[in-house]
């Protein structure tokens, strides 16, 4: 069910929807799908044996609990004069790197989840800006008057290699390591977070997903299927079953985000 919030002189409203896939033995992919916040998160977990579950699961929570726990302390920064935009970016950073830390940790002290890690993509709107933190190949997308584009960059081998090298799409499809991340949390105790700010928009939605969205479809057929319908759950449904559909072969995540007049 699809969720709204006012913010600023618009209304931000969510839904998400995430799915096994028809290949995986269990979802390491997780989700937050905004409850009393307009904050969206979607994280792809790695490291195999569950691992990668709880990965994912620490940082979408630790995420979205730290945005709760300084909800206060954001608005208390007007009397002190400091720039808004400034508290929100570094209020984002600090989320990510906070999971950073939490995922790190619980792999150093459990043998048994030594090594576990995840990507991150997280949203939030506020005063007529998004803040997007970013860490992984898992995605954001824009789609605004029709038009679909990616606001965040892959952290991926592929991505790498092709930025050196001038690549074909059959290049690009026999490249044999395309699913190597080479940024991640929990990989170390450090991170460095992309950080996407921008000004919305009435009518934009915005996608974010996880690679086995990414992966088993191409930019118009999401465009086309977000066009299709008003529903945002139809919209996340169709989405995660034509990704099944043309193979399914990793666990599904997406959230979408539509900025709608209040």
């Amino acid at each position: 069910m699809s969720i709204s919030f006012t913010v600023g002189r618009e209304r931000i409203r969510f839904a998400g929807k995430t799915d096994i896939g028809q290949v995986r033995a269990h979802n390491e992919d997780a989700m937050s799908v905004p409850t009393d916040m307009p904050l969206a998160v979607v994280s792809d977990g790695m490291g195999g044996h569950a691992s990668g579950e709880v990965a994912s699961r620490i940082t979408v929570d630790s995420i979205a609990d730290h945005y709760r726990r300084t909800a206060e302390e954001a608005a208390a920064t007007w009397p002190l004069r400091l720039p808004q935009m400034q508290v929100e970016r570094d209020r984002m950073v600090t989320a990510i790197k906070l999971a950073n830390v939490m995922v790190y940790e619980t792999g150093a002290q459990d043998p048994s989840k030594k090594g576990m890690g995840c990507t991150v993509d997280a949203m939030f709107f506020t005063q007529g800006r998004f803040y997007i933190g970013h860490v992984g190949d898992s995605r954001v997308y824009r789609i605004r008057e029709g038009q679909m584009t990616q606001l965040t960059e892959d952290h991926s081998l592929l991505n790498d290699w092709k930025r050196m090298k001038e690549m074909s799409g059959e290049e690009v499809e026999r490249f044999p390591y395309k699913n190597v991340v080479i940024r991640a949390l929990g990989l170390s105790q450090y991170v460095f977070v992309d950080l996407v700010v921008d000004e919305y928009r009435v009518g934009d939605v915005y996608l974010l997903c996880s690679d086995g969205l990414s992966g088993m479809l191409e930019e118009p057929a999401m465009v086309q299927m977000v066009q299709a319908d008003t529903s945002l759950d139809n919209v996340c449904a169709a989405l995660v079953r034509a990704a099944n559909e043309a193979g399914g072969g990793d666990n599904i995540t997406v959230v979408l985000a539509r900025v709608e007049a209040a």
